[in-house]
């Protein structure tokens, strides 16, 4: 039942709006992300949607996590940092592909029920840390690619540092603490950065000493911005982390 439902998600959701990596695809088929979420919501887990979990976040709509693994080009040699694991969902599908994953989550609680569901599911190459992601784990550094799961207003230097050369970090950045343009930046050098941008998404904010300092974002659009955003609302994804 799990399996049908996970690859009618793939085949619909995701291959038809254009992720082709082999990897990525396995991956999405073979997590199950009903066990990433409450009892309650289990039987929405396979629906083309963001949705709530403990701690008043959310996981992710399946699409967005497909695309951004894909986005940060994986390969199974690679050492990954992933900030705002959430529920471990998406951890668990990067874990799926690379060799060590690097979770970092803010909330002490839904830290250890992210670590406690990858442990129990035999994710034995994701750890879960707690901690400001926006300054991403020195002592694991430098990472092959990183993953931000939450919007912030820059991508946070230290992140920027902490790639190796060749590294790939991909991140929802905006003006806003909720509405963002997708990036993947390239470390091409010890100095240099490619940055690409990408589709608009829609995460909860990045909150930390380099990303938004609370719920409500630091930044206030004006009253003209405010509204050329609001008529967008419909062209945007509907992803909440």
């Amino acid at each position: 039942m799990v399996a049908r439902a996970a690859e009618r998600m793939v085949v619909r959701q995701i291959e038809r709006r254009g992720v082709r990596d082999a990897r990525v695809l396995a991956a999405m088929r073979k997590v199950e992300r009903s066990a990433f979420l409450p009892d309650a919501l289990r039987e929405f887990a396979y629906e083309d949607t963001a949705l709530p979990i403990e701690e008043g976040q959310t996981i992710s709509q399946p699409y967005v996590v497909a695309r951004m693994a894909e986005t940060a080009n994986l390969t199974s040699r690679d050492r990954v940092l992933e900030v705002g694991s959430g529920s471990g969902y998406a951890a668990a599908v990067l874990g799926e592909i690379a060799v060590r994953v690097h979770a970092i989550e803010r909330h002490p609680a839904l830290a250890n029920l992210a670590r406690n569901r990858l442990d129990a599911l035999g994710y034995h190459n994701v750890n879960v840390l707690v901690g400001d992601g926006t300054l991403g784990w020195p002592k694991a550094a430098p990472f092959d690619a990183i993953v931000v799961s939450a919007g912030g207003p820059r991508v946070p230097d230290p992140l920027r540092q902490q790639l190796a050369i060749g590294g790939r970090l991909v991140m929802p950045v905006g003006d806003t603490s909720n509405r963002q343009r997708l990036v993947r930046i390239v470390r091409t050098s010890d100095e240099k950065f490619e940055q690409e941008t990408l589709e608009d998404v829609m995460f909860l904010p990045l909150i930390g000493a380099e990303g938004w300092h609370d719920q409500n974002g630091r930044k206030v659009l004006s009253r003209r911005r405010r509204s050329e955003t609001d008529q967008g609302n419909d062209a945007e994804a509907d992803e909440q982390r």
